[in-house]
């Protein structure tokens, strides 16, 4: 195993209300293992500078003048991401509500226990068709498009899923189109049968598990108070062993009482998911669960400390799949430079229980992010605007950060709900990444080909 001494960003350019009061051009990393490196903010660049540049660029950037210095090595051009919204277009996903309602009681749940504030409600066959109809009808041979199946907890409606999904596959192929399913469920209800179909129709599956047995116990219980840990394990055991199409992945919420998260990505790919994932919970709808700014410093040194043994793993020659910094060193590698966070509201959307349309499946149920029903469909004014007020330039206090194009200006739902109370941390964990990459290659390690 080979150590790599990382120390975790020390950046102090950050205001009280999460704003960059930094240079918005550009940064500069100084790293003893990985050399002195620029990262250009237009189209995510990243540049490893001799010391004489290195030296000129960050005086630079310490007066705000970044701008001048790229100019004067000729890295400036027309820009990669202008403040011109998208326009609007196909639908290439949608995710699916099918069971707006859940047999847990998760505190922090942003679905409010599955029912999103309304009546429980199932999705008809007839309605997730019309849906999986709406995308088809944008695409062309060729095309990819994906449905999710989300609630609530869909295996709720398993009837419905598994219909669902042999209507898109037939659809689909007659079009020549590809269909990629996926699933996100929290585990308790998978039979024999659902490890057969998810495996033959190659299924992304996502867990939502939250830990070891006491934490997750206590954050994802049972509507009558008693632990659903031991029953997801069980549920999900065959799932794992028999994965060849289908993946099946973790996702971790994380809330003040499960922060070391280094410890569970550890435990929870032992188990033999396929990857971990984790998200801290910024806007519940009762506010509990949330993380608060002393939390996200905290889940910032563990992100970085599994982050560490991600790099070992990855120098030794070893699969570590901890899908937030293995999905960063991607972006890294491919230069990603983007306007919005997600595709909500434009390529993707996610439709209730009933057939309204939202902007995402956080959005089921919230007129905030309301775009038209299947009945009457797509809200094209509400999409455009959506698109216009949602860039990222036109986001406050984005406009001036150095991360907008790699951040996207945050989770919609989680901004118009709670505002940006993560903004460092979202910094500081893509500095580290962006340092990692830089030494993971310039250590002989290439992305271009790698599989999570």
């Amino acid at each position: 195993m080979i150590a790599v001494p990382i120390a975790p960003p020390t950046r102090r350019d950050a205001s009280p209300n999460g704003s960059w009061t930094g240079d918005p051009n550009a940064i500069v990393i100084d790293d003893e293992v990985g050399g002195r490196h620029l990262f250009v903010v237009d189209g995510s660049r990243l540049y490893e500078l001799d010391d004489d540049t290195y030296s000129r660029m960050a005086q630079a950037v310490s007066e705000h003048r970044a701008a001048d210095e790229l100019a004067r090595l000729g890295l400036t051009g027309a820009p990669f991401v202008d403040d011109q919204p998208l326009v609007a277009p196909p639908v290439r996903a949608v995710s699916l509500a099918v069971a707006q309602k859940c047999n847990l009681g998760c505190s922090y749940c942003y679905a409010q226990q599955g029912d999103f504030g309304m009546e429980s409600r199932l999705m008809s066959l007839a309605e997730a068709e019309q849906a999986i109809d709406l995308v088809l009808a944008e695409s062309a041979p060729g095309d990819h498009i994906s449905i999710a199946f989300m609630g609530g907890e869909p295996l709720v409606n398993r009837a419905v899923v598994r219909a669902a999904t042999e209507y898109a596959v037939a659809r689909a192929a007659a079009l020549g189109v590809e269909v990629r399913l996926s699933i996100t469920t929290n585990g308790t209800l998978v039979d024999a049968g659902d490890v057969d179909f998810f495996e033959h129709n190659g299924f992304a599956v996502t867990i939502s598990i939250d830990g070891n047995r006491e934490t997750h116990d206590a954050l994802r219980p049972f509507r009558n108070g008693r632990g659903s840990y031991d029953r997801v394990l069980t549920r999900v055991a065959p799932l794992l062993a028999r994965q060849h199409r289908m993946q099946v992945s973790a996702r971790v919420t994380v809330t003040p009482s499960n922060l070391a998260i280094d410890a569970v990505v550890d435990e929870l790919l032992a188990l033999g998911f396929h990857s971990v994932g984790v998200s801290p919970m910024l806007a519940s709808p009762t506010g509990v669960g949330e993380v608060a700014t002393a939390d996200l410093a905290a889940l910032l040194e563990r992100m970085i400390a599994a982050g560490r043994t991600y790099e070992r793993h990855t120098l030794a020659g070893r699969r570590y799949a901890f899908a937030n910094v293995v999905n960063a060193m991607r972006e890294i590698d491919r230069g990603t430079h983007r306007p919005y966070p997600c595709g909500a509201g434009a390529g993707y959307l996610g439709v209730a229980a009933g057939g309204e349309l939202s902007a995402c499946h956080r959005f089921v149920g919230d007129d905030v992010g309301r775009m038209g029903s299947l009945a009457s469909g797509v809200d094209a004014p509400a999409r455009t605007a959506w698109l216009h007020d949602r860039h990222v330039d036109q986001q406050e206090p984005c406009r001036s950060c150095w991360a907008r194009y790699l951040c996207g200006g945050g989770c919609h739902h989680e901004v118009i709900h709670r505002g940006r109370p993560a903004c460092d941390y979202i910094r500081g964990w893509l500095e580290y990444c962006i340092g990692a990459y830089a030494r993971l290659t310039r250590a002989g390690i290439s992305f271009a080909e790698e599989i999570m």
